[in-house]
C-alpha cells in the first residue's frame, strides 16, 4: 500500500478516534507535551495538525509516528494496519474502544497511560528526578482512573480483569456493585514486547515513596510489578545482526541507556528483571543472535548486583563461547543513579571504560579497563614477547637509568586489575629519586585507575566505598607518614583485600544502631620509604626496592635533565610513548594462567620468608605470562599457559628483589657497605694491604662519598649493630675510628642464587 493510498484511506478523525481523543472546535489539549489549555489545531478536513505551543505538525502518519514514538517505517506499518480495517464507530462515545485481540488491547491501554504520564504532574517530576526523558521514550502512567467516568465500559472492565489490569475488590458500598481495584496504581508503565514489536505484557513501578504512605511499622511498598503470565522484552527484541549487547539489572536501568543517542547505532539493550530475572525469554532472544561480539553487564554495584553479573556471564559463556564479557564500574549505585547524580558524558565514560570479566573469580573481576573488548585473534601477533620491547618504552617516556627496578615496578603496577594485585616497596635516601620513580611508573598506567597520596590518615581507609579501590592502583608517595593504624588497615588490604568494620549509624527515627561496612581492596601498590628499616609484616608482604644512589646514576640523571633544557628531549614523543603503554595495558585480557613448571622450580633456602617470597615468584610469572599473552597458547577452556621464557624473563627482573631477600642488609644500606668496601679495596691497594685491616673516619667517608653527616652516621651505626664494623676511639676521646669486622662476599652469594636459579630453568 502506497503512502498516498494510506492517506487517501485514512483521515486524521479516524485516527483520533482510535486513540480516544475528541476535539472541540477543532483544538485538543495536545498530546506531545504538557498541555493545560488546548493548543493542539487539528483540520479533519485536510487531514492536517499542528500544536501552537510545541510546534508539532503533520499529517496522519506524522501524528502516530509522533503519538507512539516509532520510527517512520513503524509508523507506515500501523498506518497500514489501521486503513486495513474495515469500518471505524466513529459514533460510538468517546471510551478505548472494544478490542479483541490481547495485544492490541494492552497496546491500547499503553497508549491511556501513555496520556496519563502526559496529563500527571507528580508523574512528570518523578521521571524528571530520575532523570527520564518523557518525550524520548516509551512510557506512561497509571493513575488508577482508566475504567471510570466516561470511560467506564463493561467490555472494558472485563478485559482489563482478564489482563489483570483491574482486581475484583468486594462491593461498592455507593452502588451497591462490584468493586475494583486497579493493578499497579500510581505507577509508570513500560511496554513488554514480544519478537513481533507486539505489546505482550506490561511492567509497573511505583513512584510513591514508603515514606509518604501510612504503612505499618517496618512494612515497605512493593515498586515493581508485573501483569500475570508476564511475558515479553524491554524495550524489544535486539535486533539478529546485533554485534554489542548491554544487559541491565532493570527495566529503569535500560530506560535510561535508551535516551543516550550515541548508544543507539553501537548497542542494542535489554534489560533483566531483577539478580534473578535472566528469563529462559531473554537466554532464547540471545541465543539467537549469530553475529554477537560483546555481552556488557550494566549490573548494579552491590555485592547481588556483581554476584548475578558472574553467574549470568557463565551462563551465556555456554551458549557464546566466542563472545568477550565486560563489566562497568558506576560512580554511583547503578546505571539510573549515576545518569541522575551526574550527567550522560558520565555515564559514556563509565562504559569506555568497561573491564573484562575475570572467570576464575567468586566474584567479578574488575580486571582490565578497556576502550574496546579485546580478544586474541583481534590484536596482531608479534614476532618477540611483548615483555623485551617494555624497557625501550618505559625509557622513552622519561625514565632514566633503574633498568631492573623500573620493569619489576611496572609488572607490579599492571597487576593492578588483576585477582591478585601485587605490592612494592621502593627503599632510598632524601632526594634519591625514589617519588620520583614510582610517579613516572604511575603515569604509564591509566590515570583514571590511579590513585596517588601523600598522606594517608588513620581511618580513612576505612572510609571509602565498597568497590572504591577495587581495580586501583595507589601510589603512597611517603610511607614514613602513615600512623599505625593507617598502616595496619593497608596490611589487611594487601592480605585479605578487604576491611570489615563495626561502625554506628542513625537510622530514619534518628535511633542509633550498628552495621557492618566493607570496603574491599583488590588493588595494586606502589610506596616510597626513606627507613632503613622496614615494619617486617609490611617487607613480607610487598616486593622490597632500592633506589640506585651510584655516580653513575646519578650522572645519568644529570645528562637527561641537561638535554631536556637544551631542547633535546621531545615532550611530545615522550607523551605519545605514555600513552602507548597506557593502550597496551588498556588491551590486556585477564586470562586465567597456568604454569605447569610450578611443581619444578625452587627458590633458594637462605632467603627470608621462603613461603610469601614464592608466592611473590609465582605473580611475577604469572603477569609476566599475562604481559606475553599474544605469543602464548591457550587451553581449550581458555586458559594462557606459562612458557620456560616467562620463567627466565621472570628470574632477570626479580634477582634483585629475591637477593634483597637474602640479605641481611636492606637495599640502600647494602650500596653503601659495597661502596664503602670498594673504597677501602682501593686504599689498602696503594698501601699494599688489606682492606679488612684499614681504619677510618666517617669525615672521610662523608667526604669521599659526598654524603650527609646524618645519613653517614645512621648507615655506620647501623653497620656496627649488625657487626659488619666495628668501633674505637683514635688517640682521643672525640676521634672514633672504624674498622670493617666482617667483609663478606656479596657479589659471590649473588652469583650462586642466580646460577642455582637459571640452572632449574635449564633443566626445565
Amino acid at each position: 500500500m502506497e503512502i498516498q493510498e494510506i492517506k487517501s484511506r485514512l483521515s486524521l478523525s479516524q485516527i483520533l478516534h482510535h486513540y480516544g481523543l475528541e476535539p472541540k472546535n477543532n483544538m485538543l489539549k495536545c498530546p506531545f507535551h504538557s498541555d493545560k489549555t488546548a493548543s493542539l489545531q487539528v483540520n479533519l478536513e485536510k487531514n492536517f495538525y499542528n500544536c501552537h505551543a510545541c510546534s508539532k505538525t503533520g499529517d496522519v502518519i506524522q501524528f502516530v509516528q509522533d503519538y507512539e514514538k516509532l520510527s517512520k517505517h513503524e509508523a507506515l506499518n500501523k498506518c497500514k494496519s489501521l486503513a486495513g480495517e474495515e469500518r471505524f464507530a466513529v459514533n460510538e462515545p468517546n471510551r478505548i474502544p472494544q478490542i479483541a485481540d490481547h495485544s492490541a488491547f494492552l497496546q491500547k491501554m499503553f497508549l491511556s497511560f501513555r496520556k496519563g504520564l502526559l496529563c500527571s504532574e507528580p508523574a512528570q517530576n518523578y521521571c524528571h528526578s530520575r532523570a527520564l526523558n518523557v518525550d524520548e521514550l516509551e512510557v506512561g502512567f497509571n493513575s488508577g482512573q482508566f475504567h471510570h467516568g466516561s470511560r467506564k465500559d463493561e467490555n472494558l472492565i472485563n478485559q482489563c480483569v482478564e489482563v489483570g489490569l483491574l482486581i475484583p475488590y468486594g462491593t461498592n458500598s455507593r452502588t451497591g456493585g462490584q468493586s475494583y481495584k486497579p493493578f499497579g496504581n500510581k505507577c509508570l508503565v513500560f511496554p513488554l514486547k514480544n519478537c513481533h514489536g507486539q505489546t505482550v505484557s506490561l511492567y509497573f513501578r511505583s513512584i510513591i515513596k514508603n515514606s509518604e504512605e501510612k504503612l505499618p511499622a517496618g512494612a515497605t511498598r512493593a515498586r515493581h510489578y508485573y501483569l500475570k503470565n508476564r511475558q515479553g522484552l524491554y524495550p524489544n527484541y535486539p535486533s539478529p545482526t546485533t554485534k554489542k549487547l548491554i544487559l541491565t539489572e532493570s527495566i529503569i536501568d535500560a530506560a535510561s541507556l535508551l535516551q543516550l543517542s550515541q548508544l543507539k547505532t553501537q548497542y542494542s539493550i535489554l534489560a533483566c528483571f531483577g539478580t534473578n530475572g535472566l528469563t529462559n525469554e531473554l537466554l532464547t532472544s540471545i541465543r539467537e543472535l549469530q553475529e554477537l561480539e560483546e555481552i556488557t553487564f550494566c549490573f548494579d554495584t552491590d555485592e547481588a548486583g556483581q554476584t548475578a553479573t558472574l553467574k549470568y556471564a557463565k551462563l551465556l559463556q555456554t551458549i557464546h563461547l566466542k563472545v568477550a564479557f565486560s563489566t562497568v564500574e558506576w560512580l554511583d549505585k547503578d546505571v539510573n543513579e549515576t545518569l541522575t547524580a551526574y550527567d550522560e558524558a558520565t555515564v559514556l565514560g563509565c562504559l569506555e571504560k568497561r573491564k573484562s570479566i575475570d572467570f576464575s573469580s567468586s566474584t567479578p573481576s574488575f580486571s582490565i579497563e578497556k576502550e574496546t573488548v579485546p580478544t586474541p585473534l583481534e590484536q596482531p601477533k608479534m614476532t618477540t614477547d611483548l615483555f623485551f620491547q617494555l624497557n625501550d618504552l618505559i625509557e622513552k617516556s622519561g625514565i632514566v637509568g633503574e633498568q631492573d627496578s623500573r620493569l619489576l615496578l611496572f609488572i607490579i603496577a599492571s597487576s593492578y586489575k588483576t585477582k591478585h594485585p601485587l605490592h612494592a616497596i621502593v627503599q632510598g635516601s632524601s632526594g634519591s629519586g625514589k617519588t620520583h620513580l614510582i610517579s613516572k611508573i604511575a603515569d604509564l598506567m591509566p590515570q583514571e585507575d590511579v590513585l596517588r597520596f601523600t598522606r594517608i590518615t588513620e581511618s580513612s581507609l576505612y572510609n571509602w566505598g565498597e568497590y572504591e579501590l577495587v581495580g586501583k592502583l595507589l601510589i603512597i608517595e611517603d610511607l614514613d607518614g602513615l600512623k599505625e593504624e593507617a598502616m595496619f588497615a593497608m596490611r589487611e588490604l594487601i592480605s585479605n583485600q578487604r576491611l570489615s568494620s563495626s561502625v554506628s549509624i542513625k537510622d530514619k527515627k534518628g535511633n542509633i544502631k550498628a552495621v557492618k561496612k566493607e570496603v574491599r581492596g583488590v588493588f595494586s601498590s606502589l610506596s616510597a620509604t626513606t627507613k632503613s628499616e622496614i615494619y617486617e609484616d609490611n617487607m613480607s608482604r610487598s616486593f622490597l626496592l632500592a633506589v640506585d644512589e651510584s655516580k653513575e646514576q646519578s650522572r645519568r640523571i644529570i645528562a637527561y635533565q641537561n638535554q631536556k633544557y637544551a631542547g633535546e628531549v621531545s615532550h611530545q614523543s615522550e607523551e605519545k610513548t605514555k600513552h602507548d603503554v597506557q593502550h597496551i595495558i588498556r588491551n590486556l585480557v585477564p586470562y586465567h594462567v597456568i604454569n605447569p613448571f610450578a611443581t619444578r622450580l625452587e627458590l633458594p633456602e637462605e632467603v627470608h620468608k621462603i613461603r610469601r617470597l614464592n608466592e611473590m615468584f609465582q605473580s611475577i610469572v604469572r603477569q609476566i605470562t599475562l604481559i606475553n599473552q599474544q605469543n602464548r597458547q591457550l587451553t581449550d577452556d581458555g586458559k594462557l599457559i606459562t612458557q620456560v621464557e616467562d620463567l627466565k624473563q621472570a628470574t632477570e627482573v626479580l634477582f634483585e628483589s629475591i637477593v634483597l631477600k637474602v640479605d641481611e642488609l636492606d637495599g640502600s644500606l647494602r650500596q653503601f657497605f659495597e661502596k664503602l668496601k670498594a673504597y677501602l679495596a682501593k686504599k689498602a691497594h696503594k698501601e699494599n694491604g688489606n682492606g679488612s685491616e684499614i681504619d677510618f673516619t666517617q669525615r672521610e667517608i662523608r667526604l669521599a662519598f659526598n654524603m650527609s653527616k646524618a645519613q653517614c652516621s645512621r648507615y655506620m651505626n647501623s653497620l656496627i649493630e649488625l657487626e659488619y664494623l666495628t668501633s674505637k676511639y683514635a688517640g682521643n676521646l672525640r676521634k672514633i675510628a672504624y674498622r670493617v669486622d666482617y667483609w663478606d662476599d656479596y657479589q659471590k652469594l649473588r652469583q650462586t642464587i642466580k646460577e642455582k636459579i637459571l640452572k632449574q630453568i635449564e633443566q626445565l
